[in-house]
């Protein structure tokens, strides 16, 4: 038996791998003349895609169309003109480690199959939760696809300590209907994780938040009142720490009194904020993270490592093996006169990806003093950013000290529709990628510093774009 082709000889994959890197560096190393967005045509796109997978082609001539595919039809969150959802500019240490782990391909459920990739992992999620203030000793946690599992990993959790009974006979042994609390400017993965675990949709309840769009921690203590004299029971809680929408902060210390009064488990979600804990300027921002149960926090947001490397981190050693462990025969039984944990029975997930290589690979290369330059950096664009729209007589929504601005115009007030069209004209230039956040009847324009690699002559262009839209809808 051959190997059919897949290898392909020694010498061609050189020769394939050569022309690839010369590809891909291309690409890495020059955006000019790359349109950040491209333009939105269904029918061209799945035109494009179609193609006779009975005729082989060369690697070369599949490597030109897939990249001539991307070029043309994604969003380039790598280009320093995208002011968008927390996808930033991966950095070289994360690709290197993303390509090693495409070669080698550990298996990551079994322990015995790949003790280097999982103590790796642990040895991250330790050194990210020490950051956070968790005690050493009591640390523990798991990779994740991103923070939306990561988030229901945390709700899983609160549901097995809250409802005993649960991991083995689901809702059905509670007296009293579970519901959880999150603030009005949350991520909406809660209300998918609510769905996903049984409780339902409707179980989630959303907290009003104050002028700084932060959470309300008396209007959460009042609704938790309300709700356990309904017959409820609340078991989750929900600070969330860099919201999608306006960066806000909940105020965790005020959010965790609330969370021991009732007897709830509380959930960090830091998946982007969290990143301020790696900054000795900036980590009072989330001073009180440490008080959680649980965090969520995403790598491949502000520590620029491709994506997806999402963490739940947890202060409580059993609550992951209490959340999920199960037996199955036919796993692989090496390793078991050791204390080990196998991550099949440690989380959502059975067979993954070696995700924490890129965040591994990144701390080896650039140290946690190349991530807080980084980080501090990107503060002081964000800063900058908004001192550059005030100037040119933009008015700024939100006070989050954090890198994201939402803005607009008179004219935009209270008129989601035309601040949705100004964004459009915006993005169809090709030039820079802004989105939109309607709040309090507001539409505004929402840019965010997620490229490490954005400078002042980036701010400017984006200036000169959003002024360039105003003269031409008459703002």
């Amino acid at each position: 038996m051959g190997s059919f082709g897949f290898d392909f000889s020694a010498e061609e994959r050189r020769v394939i791998w050569d022309y690839l890197v010369e590809k891909l560096e291309r690409h890495y190393s020059d955006h000019s003349g790359v349109r950040v967005a491209p333009p939105l045509d269904p029918e061209a796109v799945r035109d494009y895609c179609s193609v006779d997978f009975n005729n082989p082609v060369s690697p070369q001539d599949a490597i030109d169309y897939v990249t001539a595919g991307l070029d043309q039809y994604i969003v380039h969150t790598s280009h320093p003109g995208y002011y968008g959802l927390f996808n930033p500019r991966p950095s070289f240490a994360g690709i290197m480690a993303d390509v090693v782990t495409a070669v080698y391909n550990p298996q990551m459920a079994a322990w015995s199959h790949s003790p280097f990739a999982v103590e790796a992992e642990n040895y991250v999620i330790r050194e990210i939760g020490r950051k956070f203030g968790y005690e050493p000793d009591s640390i523990d946690g798991t990779f994740t696809n991103a923070g939306a599992e990561a988030n229901h990993t945390a709700l899983l959790m609160a549901l097995t300590r809250g409802v005993p009974g649960f991991a083995e006979n689901g809702l059905s042994v509670s007296e009293h209907k579970p519901v959880i609390y999150v603030s009005q400017e949350s991520h909406h993965s809660f209300v998918k994780a609510a769905g996903l675990s049984g409780m339902g949709r409707r179980s989630v309840r959303n907290i009003s938040v104050g002028p700084s769009f932060a959470m309300d921690a008396g209007d959460l203590r009042r609704q938790v009142i309300k709700d356990i004299a309904a017959g409820y029971k609340p078991v989750m809680v929900v600070s969330t720490l860099g919201t999608t929408g306006m960066g806000a902060i909940d105020p965790v210390k005020e959010i965790d009194i609330v969370a021991r009064e009732f007897g709830m488990w509380h959930h960090a979600d830091a998946a982007w904020g969290g990143a301020v804990a790696f900054s000795s300027r900036y980590r009072h921002l989330i001073e009180g993270i440490e008080l959680a149960d649980s965090i969520t926090f995403d790598a491949h947001k502000w520590l620029s490592v491709p994506m997806a490397a999402g963490m739940l981190i947890t202060r409580h050693p059993s609550a992951l093996l209490e959340t999920f462990r199960i037996s199955a025969d036919y796993m692989p039984k090496e390793g078991k006169e050791f204390e080990i944990v196998d991550p099949f029975t440690h989380s959502i997930q059975w067979s993954r990806r070696f995700a924490g290589l890129k965040v591994f690979m990144s701390l080896l290369i650039y140290s946690w003093d190349g991530i807080e330059r980084v980080i501090n950096s990107q503060f002081e664009t964000g800063i900058l950013l908004k001192r550059k729209l005030e100037d040119s007589g933009w008015k700024i929504y939100n006070d989050t000290p954090l890198p994201i601005v939402n803005f607009g115009l008179a004219g935009l007030e209270g008129n989601q529709e035309k601040a949705t069209r100004f964004c459009r004209e915006v993005t169809d230039s090709g030039k820079v990628w802004i989105s939109v956040y309607n709040t309090s009847g507001i539409g505004t324009l929402r840019a965010c510093i997620t490229n490490y690699n954005t400078d002042e002559k980036d701010l400017d262009e984006l200036l000169k774009t959003l002024g360039d839209v105003r003269i031409t809808m008459g703002d």
